[in-house]
């Protein structure tokens, strides 16, 4: 062996001069099976031994179209066989006359991946460090005429489902970047390419690189941040095209941009320089050259080209101070941008100094002056600069614009700019000098396809409501953890799988979450497998004899059950008289009903229908017994339509069916008791309990999303007839349902419009279109539910007054509102205890839900929406108000009152 390790550690040629022709030839054959054992050895293993190399720092490099992993000439290891992170895609080599020299990365670029077939083609990361962390991602590709068609492509690169760059090539001799700084909301990460039309998209490189948290993230803020410029200034080699891995351990790649700035001096380290690197942890190659100004009175000047006041920038300008001057002078420095002094700063000696300036969305700026400032003995100087773009608000409404091929009329320009110009359906927050969007309303908007990553860059979202939709695939938990996030809507959509838990655990404190009507998602427990679901198919089908047995068993023992029921009356018979009804549902005799009302000696309201008794089961379970007085004027028919219909109905916001009792004249409807009466009592001014302004809006969600499971969740819809403040009873919690569906019908479609020549509903809520014609639709509740939230607003009843002097409460309204004074409009009982902001889009929600043509009506699903923004609304300025308080700080939210001609008003 030492032998060998002495022989080895020669050059082969002198191996063979120092051996005889024997030895020589023994040798050949052992070092023939070492070197043959050994390739196969390390080519089979390498993969596996840098990559957990390369794994410990957590770096990913994908050199796309090779078989092997491989080196490059600076000692960095790249992952070949691609295949491994995409599913489609064929390989290629560029054209040997466009092979690529460069002594960086030229390797990497002449082999490639295209994607001839399909819109979106991905590779999929799962980085070591996982979530919530922070990356530089970047893609490279060059075509170098690899189909020998020489006609370079256009596509796009999208991170996920969200744009991240639009990349072009005018000379197939030439290669391009792009480079996105992100924060991963999951655990995995999709690059994908997507082919727009006009050429096939390719790729040649991939790399993710970890990065500190604390970097390039100078704001709370997890919005990507695409690359425009990365210059390294003062390099003397004008062949050096970029720095990169392994000088900088980010793997920034850096270029030369010595051209770039006006007035400039080319300079260099006399020596090689060791001293800090700073947060920013710059290459020593990127801080031993900069630029510097000719003297002290001229200024660099960085000019930019294309600068959008649409976007929000990031720029970073890195200082090193390397001369031996600074050693016994001061290098005074004031930054310019655009005219307005930003900052002054001094450098020190072997000091790295990084100035971060964020240019807000709005603020127009092309160019960046570095100047010696008063007193100075040093000319202005700067080492290298970047400039990155924020993928802010507009980007990602953009994105869900074109993605969802929404295409609304007022869908142009800036989402939240100018404030009359709006989108319609966000609501945006100005308190800021950057309207961010806090509420977005896509419910039916025939949206499809899974739910874009870009709401996760809305951040400052309150209220998202995309129900009614055909969005597939699962949930996706970025949703989760947006922060502000107080309204999550995705009922009506095809969403399958699990719902994340984390969602769960936020729906259980901060978040009002809609699912209903998702068919195929996993509202408890976990989803099976296809397996287990073969298993239990299996299982089933197994059982299947026996279930034959227990059907018959179960047969015998029902129909003897039947007969001790007809037996006690509390079946009814095959008689068709009226005054008999068939359920499913709890059946109590009369002197079950008896016991359970004990006698019916507690009274907890009257109605049309007759008296209502507090009664109690056997179990405690308290109820509320209604029964039909021979007297009212509701008969059979109201009786058994409300009982039909709530044996049918179930949804948290409708008050539930116990059971019933159809006991010869005895007619009685059990019910869930709502400890806390109806609304009309809980406005009524003589009650000494007031119903807060949170309470109030919280009602009226409740209230709507009952009336509209009434008439978008039930097939055929049910139109209840009689809203009304006294039907909306409460919960011991203070949760709201609808009650009382004795005149409530069912249409064969819901668009169905009947004529009604029977009266139906109370005086001050009949919709006035029904009230004139006997039309009757859906917009007739909805006209109801309007007055309903006009007197949760007011206090007010639905009818002022008394006799000759008694006006409707619309009449009341509407003079007060156009003046804009919403102060004696709300229900003075608060105290004022309410943001103005929203007592005005509660108003507004109200006016939209009564104009007198049913047309004009909006369906209750926009109402419930709206509703949820109002409540987020509420919600988030509370918070913000908190907050406020809490810092101790001078800024706050002004809750202003519009001018009398910006009053909202019925769309």
């Amino acid at each position: 062996m030492a032998l060998k390790l002495r022989y080895c550690a020669l050059p082969l040629n002198v191996i063979a001069f120092k051996m005889k022709k024997r030895e020589l030839a023994e040798w050949i054959m052992v070092l023939d099976v070492f070197v043959s054992s050994s390739i196969l050895l390390l080519i089979t293993n390498l993969g596996q031994v840098v990559a957990d190399t390369t794994n410990s720092s957590g770096v990913i490099s994908i050199d796309c179209g090779v078989i092997y992993d491989n080196w490059d000439e600076n000692s960095f290891f790249h992952e070949g066989d691609d295949a491994r992170f995409v599913e489609s895609g064929k390989t290629a080599r560029v054209a040997s006359a466009f092979e690529s020299e460069d002594h960086q990365i030229g390797k990497q670029l002449n082999t490639l991946r295209f994607f001839p077939e399909g819109r979106r083609n991905c590779y999929t990361l799962e980085p070591k460090l996982g979530e919530n962390n922070n990356y530089l991602i970047r893609a490279y590709y060059a075509y170098g005429n690899y189909d020998y068609t020489n006609s370079t492509p256009t596509f796009d690169f999208h991170l996920g489902v969200n744009f991240w760059s639009t990349t072009s090539l005018d000379d197939p001799r030439y290669y391009r970047r792009v480079d996105v700084i992100h924060v991963s909301p999951t655990k995995k990460m999709d690059v994908c390419l997507m082919n727009t039309g006009k050429g096939t998209p390719l790729i040649s490189l991939l790399e993710l690189w970890p990065l500190q948290n604390s970097v390039y993230r100078p704001i709370s803020n997890s919005l990507p941040l695409d690359l425009m410029v990365r210059s390294s200034l003062g390099i003397k080699d004008d062949n050096i095209g970029f720095i990169r891995y392994s000088s900088d351990i980010y793997g920034r790649s850096w270029f030369n941009g010595n051209i770039e700035i006006q007035n400039a001096a080319r300079i260099s380290a006399p020596a090689a320089i060791d001293g800090d690197e700073g947060v920013y942890k710059l290459p020593k190659e990127v801080l031993s050259t900069a630029v510097q100004s000719l003297d002290v009175n001229s200024s660099l000047v960085i000019n930019l080209n294309d600068m959008d006041i649409l976007y929000e920038y990031y720029v970073y300008l890195h200082f090193y101070d390397f001369t031996e001057e600074s050693k016994s002078q001061q290098r005074k420095m004031d930054i310019t941008f655009t005219d307005t002094i930003t900052a002054s700063l001094t450098l020190e000696y072997q000091k790295p100094i990084t100035l971060f300036q964020n240019i807000k969305q709005g603020n127009y700026f092309d160019n960046i002056s570095i100047a010696s400032a008063p007193g100075s003995g040093l000319p202005a100087m700067i080492n290298a600069y970047e400039l990155l773009l924020e993928i802010t608000t507009v980007d990602a409404m953009r994105n869900i614009k074109h993605g969802y091929k929404i295409t609304r009329i007022s869908w142009q320009g800036d989402p939240c700019m100018p404030k009359e110009c709006i989108w319609e359906g966000l609501t945006c927050n100005y308190s800021d000098s950057i309207p961010r969007v806090i509420s977005l309303n896509l419910s039916s908007s025939t949206l499809m396809g899974e739910i874009y990553d870009s709401f996760s860059n809305l951040i400052n979202l309150e209220s998202l409501d995309l129900s009614n939709n055909q969005l597939t695939g699962e949930i996706p938990e970025f949703l989760a953890k947006l922060p502000h996030l107080k309204v999550l809507n995705l009922s009506g959509n095809n969403l399958t799988g699990s719902i994340p838990e984390a969602l769960k655990d936020k729906s259980n404190t901060t978040l009002i979450l809609s699912l209903d009507g998702n068919p195929g998602l996993c509202q408890t427990g976990s989803c099976r497998t296809a397996k287990q679901k073969s298993i239990i198919v299996l299982v089933v089908s197994v059982a299947a004899s026996v279930a034959v047995l227990v059907i018959i068993v179960c047969t015998t023992v029902l129909l003897c059950r039947h007969k001790r029921k007809k037996q006690r009356g509390l079946m009814v018979t095959s008689s068709k008289k009226e005054g008999q009804l068939k359920s499913k549902n709890l059946t109590f005799c009369y002197s079950e009903v008896l016991g359970i009302t004990d006698d019916f000696k507690n009274v907890i309201g009257e109605g049309g229908f007759g008296t209502v008794y507090l009664g109690t089961l056997q179990d405690g379970t308290q109820v509320a017994v209604k029964l039909l007085s021979k007297s009212s004027k509701q008969g059979f028919k109201e009786f058994q339509s409300e009982a039909e219909l709530l044996m049918i109905v179930h949804h948290r916001n409708l008050v539930a069916l116990v059971g019933y009792c159809d006991d010869g004249d005895m007619k009685a409807l059990i019910y869930e008791y709502m400890a806390k009466g109806n609304l009309q009592q809980h406005l009524s001014d003589k009650n000494p309990y007031v119903l807060n302004w949170n309470e109030r809006l919280q009602i009226a969600l409740d209230a709507a999303c009952g009336l509209d499971y009434l008439h978008n969740g039930c097939k055929p819809p049910i139109i209840h007839r009689d809203l009304k403040t006294s039907n909306i009873l409460l919960s011991e919690n203070m949760q709201a349902k609808i009650a009382d569906f004795g005149l409530s019908r069912a249409f064969a479609n819901d668009i169905d419009t009947h004529i009604s020549t029977s009266p139906a509903g109370t005086f001050g809520y009949i919709d006035p279109e029904f009230h004139c014609s006997g039309n009757l639709n859906r917009k007739s509740d909805v006209y109801s539910f309007g007055i309903i939230l006009l007197e949760l607003l007011t206090g007010q009843p639905a009818i002022i007054g008394r006799a000759d002097n008694a006006i409707h409460i619309l009449q009341w309204v509407t003079p007060k509102m156009k003046n804009g004074d919403i102060q004696s409009i709300v229900d003075p009982r608060l105290e004022g205890k309410f943001s103005t902001t929203s007592a005005w889009k509660f108003l507004e929600i109200a006016m939209y839900c009564t104009p007198p043509a049913a047309i004009q009506r909006p369906d209750i699903g926009h109402i419930v929406s709206d509703l949820k923004e109002c409540l987020a609304l509420e919600i988030s300025l509370e918070t913000a108000e908190s907050n406020s308080k809490i810092s101790n700080t001078t800024s706050h939210i002004s809750y202003c009152s519009p001018d009398s001609d910006m009053v909202p008003y019925a769309r």
